[in-house]
Parts: structure tokens; C-alpha cells; sequence
């Protein structure tokens, strides 16, 4: 994928090591997010598209509070991004119907629509990236990943 020849990672020690896997993903997730939001329809941010993917996957009925917490954000900011999504009709924020103090955040039919016209918007760039990484290298990269990124799930809520 790249001209440049491989650092010698044996030779770094531990730390080093985790932290050039950190500072990898964490440009690699700078540029999938800018890259991403120069496509998404309706004016979506990533945040706002990552919400309504949320949603699709693990489903809705959630309370500002849990989505907060699954996207390691404040409530003050959750509670703005799902007010865009809102007016763009995207979600519903209804009361609780056993909580009346509590919100309950809904998925809508266009939401799920705007969601699928994202992923379709992202074909080109996912083909690319295809030609770029490979699918097997990229099969190789998601296990691996999946379990760090449970782990680290797992232990931001051991952390106290």
C-alpha cells in the first residue's frame, strides 16, 4: 500500500508501540471522517450519521443518556445533535411512557432512509479504499480491531 519501507516496531519498546497503534487510528479516523462528511447527504455530520447508524444497528428506544454515554459525550452535547436530527425529521424525542421525567430517542422511517442514502453515497469511497488496503488485509484489520475496541469499551466503564 505504501512506498515507504516499515519502522522497525520490534525495536520500540511496548509504549511506543500502543502508541503508534493509537496515533494510526486516530488519523486514520481524522480523514474517514472528513472524507465521510464531504459526502453525506442532507448536510449530515458524522456525528449525526454515526447517531441514525447507531440506531439501525443496535436499535432505538434509547434515552438521551445512554447514547451520551455509548458515544462518550456529554448530555449537553448529545442533546444538540439529537435536536438537528429532529429538525431535519430524522429522529423522534418523545416522553417516557414510564418515566415521565425521562426522554425516549426513535428512529423515523426518513432517518433510516437518510442512513441507507449515506451508505450508498459512500460506495465510491469504500471502493477505493477496497483498491487501496485490499478486502483481505482489511478481513485481517477487523478482528484484531473488534477486540481492541471492546476491550477498551470494557475497561472505560472498569475505570470508574
Amino acid at each position: 500500500m505504501s512506498d515507504t519501507p516499515p519502522d522497525n516496531l520490534s525495536a520500540l519498546p511496548d509504549e511506543a508501540v500502543f502508541f503508534r497503534l493509537f496515533n494510526e487510528i486516530g488519523i486514520i479516523q481524522q480523514l474517514s471522517t472528513s472524507a465521510f462528511e464531504k459526502i453525506l447527504p442532507h448536510g449530515l455530520t458524522q456525528a449525526q450519521f454515526s447517531i441514525l447508524n447507531h440506531c439501525v444497528r443496535l436499535g432505538d428506544d434509547k434515552t438521551p443518556a445512554q447514547l451520551a454515554e455509548a458515544f462518550q459525550v456529554t448530555r449537553g452535547t448529545m442533546t444538540s445533535t439529537l435536536a438537528r436530527l429532529e429538525q431535519k425529521g430524522f429522529i423522534r424525542v418523545e416522553p417516557s411512557k414510564t418515566d415521565g421525567r425521562s426522554k425516549r430517542v426513535f428512529l423515523t422511517d426518513s432517518g433510516r432512509t437518510a442512513r441507507e442514502e449515506g451508505l450508498q453515497k459512500a460506495a465510491p469511497l469504500l471502493k477505493r479504499t477496497g483498491e487501496a488496503l485490499g478486502r483481505r488485509e482489511a478481513e485481517n484489520l477487523i478482528g484484531p480491531l473488534s477486540e481492541l475496541r471492546a476491550w477498551m469499551d470494557n475497561d472505560r466503564n472498569e475505570e470508574g
